[in-house]
């Protein structure tokens, strides 16, 4: 069982997907293509339609205060403007349209938060990225709904975040963004946080969260480890080279087949059914 004892019904959903399904699949931002953009409730339902498990939503608040779903930083390919989102108003960012992957205007707008959430209370899993910053907000938002058993919070390790989950009544589901051992400690030192699982970056194989060793100290306090299979460019590893383009290119043997050998209980990917028949391959489900 995942997370602490006194917050079993919590965690009850996805303690249930978990044992079903071995390792399960997060699909990031939802899945775009054609004319469905990312960050939407069309991407989001496509998500799970072609093999995900739970889908991922970055949130942004607008200057007056109106929360929706969109990835700050990806202004220009999306809107065609240089202007960060979160330098504006509701009614500014009510006007945006997105735009496609064959760059055509599309009728998409940037969502409210609250109208995803009101949209997904089917039991569908949802994972909550970039509202560190924002969380008393979300919070009440995602109390108006009862919503506990699906939402899934993460942040980096702040010590601001901490206390806030710590003292905060409803004890939504947590995972910590962690680059040491250090830090997941740091973490469970907080008895109040509803900590089920963690998400761990490894640039290189030789960084300590790579160490199988290590993987295992986690799982052994009852967490779910979560790793990002996603190539974000060129560049950036987020976990020693084992991601999305070697295992589509290459070899799913090469990527998620030696993810799935560490263990790892929660992938990140943005090619969810090719994962999932690879998964059921794998784990002979």
């Amino acid at each position: 069982m995942l997370g602490k004892e006194k917050y079993k019904n919590i965690n009850s959903l996805l303690n249930k997907e978990l044992e079903e399904k071995k390792s399960l699949i997060a699909v990031h931002r939802g899945c775009p293509g054609g004319n469905i953009v990312e960050n939407t409730i069309p991407a989001f339902y496509n998500a799970l339609k072609v093999g995900g498990d739970m889908f991922e939503m970055d949130l942004i608040k607008s200057t007056d205060g109106v929360i929706y779903i969109f990835h700050d930083g990806m202004e220009e390919r999306n809107f065609k403007i240089k202007e960060n989102i979160k330098t504006m108003s509701s009614k500014e960012i009510d006007s945006l349209y997105y735009y496609n992957s064959v760059d055509a205007k599309t009728n998409y707008k940037v969502i409210l938060f609250e109208d995803a959430i009101k949209e997904f209370r089917n039991n569908e899993l949802y994972n909550i990225d970039r509202a560190w910053d924002i969380l008393p907000e979300v919070c009440k938002i995602l109390d108006k709904y009862d919503v506990g058993q699906q939402a899934l919070l993460k942040s980096p390790v702040k010590k601001e975040v901490l206390e806030f989950l710590d003292s905060y009544d409803t004890k939504y589901m947590y995972m910590p963004i962690v680059y040491s051992m250090e830090e997941v400690y740091e973490v469970l030192r907080y008895d109040n946080i509803n900590v089920v699982g963690i998400e761990i970056i490894a640039k290189d194989e030789d960084c300590e969260l790579f160490k199988q060793e290590n993987i295992e100290k986690i799982k052994n306090e009852n967490l779910f480890v979560w790793v990002n299979s996603i190539t974000l460019d060129n560049e950036i590893k987020l976990f020693a080279g084992l991601d999305d383009d070697i295992s589509v290119i290459e070899n799913p043997d090469k990527g998620w087949g030696k993810l799935y050998e560490k263990q790892i209980d929660i992938l990140q990917t943005d090619w969810p059914s090719l994962m999932r028949e690879y998964r059921k391959k794998y784990f002979n489900l």
